[in-house]
């Protein structure tokens, strides 16, 4: 598997290439989080965002497909006794609905061949009144970002969509979410962090 071959380089990959994005993102992400809060985290990564999660919530539930990724995220938050570490399918969360206070995916929805039905799952496990966090590396017009992404899908990643911040936001839309926050963190590849809060008028049908 592709993300469990990168898993040992990835940090330093980004670190090097886009560190202040790599960083800011997980402080930005945090800044949603409180005390109180369970937190379910799909498609965790390396923990890059985790460990900062961790910092501010009552507990978290790191998850991943890939044990490459989870093994990195293990070893990033072993200093925190609020996070448990699981391999689990986005599209198929194993838990109870209305289970968490926040759901967090991070660059994981330009992957996906249905969105749509991931996105459902995430709603579906999020409490009313609960946010689905979702930042994304977007494209700008230097196509930095783009030329990165077509370098990951030579080593083996499949992208199954490339988003700017304009497509970024007629994606949600279409999918029938309409009042979404937008937080851009700026930098070589930049990331747009949607943030959903959970009420019914957000679901079609």
């Amino acid at each position: 598997m592709f993300w469990d071959k990168i898993s040992p380089i990835y940090d330093l990959f980004l670190g090097v290439y886009n560190g202040k994005v790599y960083r800011e993102t997980g402080e930005k992400v945090a800044e949603f989080i409180g005390n109180e809060d369970v937190v379910l985290e799909c498609a965790c990564g390396t923990g890059a965002i985790s460990e900062y999660i961790a910092q501010k919530c009552r507990k978290l539930v790191a998850t991943d497909f890939a044990p490459g990724m989870l093994r990195q995220t293990a070893k990033k938050c072993r200093h925190f006794d609020n996070v448990m570490v699981r391999k689990a399918d986005i599209t198929n969360i194993k838990c109870r609905d209305e289970r968490f206070d926040k759901v967090v995916a991070g660059n994981v929805i330009h992957l996906l061949p249905e969105p749509e039905k991931v996105l459902r799952e995430l709603e579906r496990v999020v409490k009313p009144g609960g946010m689905i966090i979702i930042p994304t590396y977007i494209n700008k017009a230097n196509r930095i970002s783009a030329i990165t992404a077509k370098f990951f899908t030579l080593l083996g990643a499949e992208f199954k969509r490339q988003f700017d911040l304009e497509s970024y936001k007629r994606f949600f839309e279409e999918k029938g979410y309409t009042n979404v926050q937008y937080h851009i963190v700026d930098g070589r590849m930049s990331c747009a962090i949607a943030v959903i809060m959970k009420k019914n008028e957000n679901i079609k049908g």
